[in-house]
C-alpha cells in the first residue's frame, strides 16, 4: 500500500463522532491536568492548610477519578455517549468553577456555613464524576467510530491527544494564579458541552450485541471480585501509584518548600507528559520483544529509583531530570499493563476489566496523599530531614517491584496470546 493511499484509508476512517470525542477529551486533560499541577500548593499556600490535610485533599481529588472510572463505563453504555459526556461536562463545569470560587467574597456564606475542609473535599469529588463518565464514552466512541483497518491509528490519536492535553494544562497553570485558572478549566469544559450538544452524533453499533443489562454488569462485577490472583495482581500494583502520584502531590511541595520557593513546578511538571510524547513509540519498539508482565516489572522498578536523583542532587533541574527517569517507566509499563489485563479478560468481560484496571490507579492516589503527607510533616517540617521522604517513596517502589517478581514466578497466570 502506497503512502497516498494508506493517506486516504485514515482521512475516510472515521466517523465524525470520533474527531468530535477526541478533541473534546484534548480541552477535559487540559482543564484536569491544569488544576492538578497547582491544587498541591493551592491548597497550603492559598487556602492555609497544613501539609498533611493538603497532600490527603491532593490524593483525593485524583483518587475518586480513577475509583470511580470502574463503574464510569457500565453507565456511560446505559445512557448512550452522547449523554453521557454532555452530563460529564456539566458537572466538570460546575466543579472547576467552584474550586475556583472558594476564596470569592461572594461566596462568604457558604464558606461560613460549611467547614472549609468539608467543603473543599465536596468540590474536589465533583470533577471524578464527570472525568469517569468521559473516559469510557471517548474510548467507546473511537471504538464504533473508526473503521476496522484504521482502528490502531484511532487509540494511538486518541493516546497522543490525552498527552497533548496533559501538557497544555501545566504549561497554561504556569502562567497565572490558581483562582483564574480554575475558571479557565470550568469554560474550557463548558465549550465541550456544546461542543458535544451541537455536533456529537450517537456513534452506531458495529454488531447487534445488545447492551448489557444492570444485573449483567452486577453479574460481572463480582466474577471479577472473586478472582483472587487478578485481585491480588491489582493489590500489588497500586504501590506503584502510590510513587507515581507523588509527581503531583508530594513533589511541587518540596520545590516549593526546601529548593526554590520561587519555582514554577507547574511546568516542572510538563516534563512527563512530553517524554511521553517523544519517546513511546522508541521506547515501544525498542521492548517489543518483552513479555508484557516483564515490562510491567521493568517500570516500576525504573519509575521507583528516579528518586534517587532528587536526593543525590536537590534542584530544579534535578527535578526534571528526575521525571524524566519517571515517564521512561511509565512508557514502559503502561502500554504494556492494559495489553496484559486486556487478554486475562474472557472476551465477553473485557470492559468490566478494563474498568477494574483503574482501580490501582485510583487507590494509589487515596494512598499517595496521607502517607506523602505524613512524610514531608514528619521529616521536613518536625526532624528537618526533607530528603527521607524520596527514600520511603523508593522503598515502596522497591518492595512493589519484587511483590511483582515474586508473583511471576509463583501465581501469574500465562494470558492468551503471549
Amino acid at each position: 500500500m502506497t503512502f497516498s493511499e494508506r493517506f486516504e484509508e485514515i482521512r475516510t476512517g472515521f466517523e465524525r463522532p470520533f474527531w468530535i470525542a477526541n478533541v473534546s477529551e484534548l480541552f477535559e486533560r487540559l482543564s484536569y491536568y491544569a488544576v492538578f499541577a497547582v491544587l498541591a500548593r493551592y491548597l497550603h499556600e492559598g487556602l492555609h492548610f497544613d501539609v498533611e490535610r493538603a497532600s490527603s485533599l491532593t490524593g483525593m481529588f485524583g483518587g475518586w477519578v480513577w475509583f470511580l472510572a470502574v463503574i464510569g463505563g457500565a453507565v456511560a453504555d446505559r445512557l448512550g455517549f452522547r449523554r453521557a459526556l454532555s452530563l460529564a461536562y456539566l458537572i466538570l463545569s460546575f466543579a472547576y468553577f467552584m474550586l475556583g470560587s472558594i476564596g470569592a467574597p461572594w461566596f462568604a456564606p457558604v464558606r461560613n456555613a460549611v467547614p472549609l475542609v468539608t467543603l473543599v473535599a465536596i468540590v474536589l469529588v465533583l470533577p471524578a464524576l464527570g472525568v469517569a463518565l468521559v473516559k469510557p464514552s471517548v474510548v467507546g466512541t473511537t471504538a464504533r467510530a473508526s473503521k476496522e483497518n484504521v482502528r490502531s491509528v484511532g487509540y494511538s490519536i486518541y493516546y497522543t491527544l490525552v498527552n497533548v492535553g496533559s501538557t497544555c494544562g501545566p504549561f497554561i497553570a504556569g502562567w497565572m494564579r490558581p483562582e483564574p485558572l480554575f475558571r479557565i478549566a470550568a469554560f474550557s469544559v463548558f465549550l465541550m458541552l456544546f461542543l458535544v450538544l451541537l455536533f456529537f452524533k450517537e456513534p452506531r453499533l458495529t454488531n447487534d450485541t445488545p447492551t448489557p443489562s444492570l444485573g449483567q454488569v452486577g453479574k460481572n462485577f463480582l466474577t471479577v471480585l472473586s478472582n483472587p490472583r487478578f485481585m491480588l495482581f491489582l493489590l500489588i500494583f497500586t504501590g506503584y501509584w502510590i510513587v507515581f502520584w507523588q509527581e503531583f502531590i508530594a513533589l511541587p511541595l518540596y520545590i516549593s518548600s526546601y529548593i526554590d520557593p520561587k519555582a514554577n513546578t507547574a511546568w516542572i511538571l510538563m516534563t512527563d507528559p512530553l517524554v511521553v510524547i517523544c519517546c513511546t513509540m522508541l521506547i515501544g519498539f525498542l521492548t517489543k520483544r518483552l513479555h508484557a508482565f516483564h515490562a510491567i516489572v521493568l517500570g516500576t522498578l525504573i519509575t521507583s529509583s528516579a528518586w534517587i536523583l532528587l536526593i543525590v542532587h536537590p534542584s530544579v533541574w534535578m527535578s526534571v531530570a528526575t521525571l524524566v527517569v519517571v515517564a521512561i517507566g511509565e512508557i514502559m509499563q503502561q502500554p504494556r499493563y492494559y495489553d496484559y489485563i486486556s487478554r486475562l479478560a474472557p472476551p465477553e468481560q473485557q470492559g468490566t476489566y478494563m474498568g477494574f484496571a483503574f482501580l490501582p490507579l485510583g487507590v494509589g492516589s487515596f494512598i499517595a496523599g496521607p502517607f506523602s503527607g505524613w512524610l514531608m510533616k514528619h521529616y521536613g517540617e518536625q526532624l528537618h530531614q526533607p530528603q527521607m521522604v524520596w527514600w520511603w517513596v523508593i522503598a515502596v517502589g522497591i518492595i512493589t517491584t519484587l511483590l511483582l517478581w515474586i508473583y511471576d514466578r509463583f501465581l501469574r497466570v500465562e494470558t492468551r496470546e503471549a
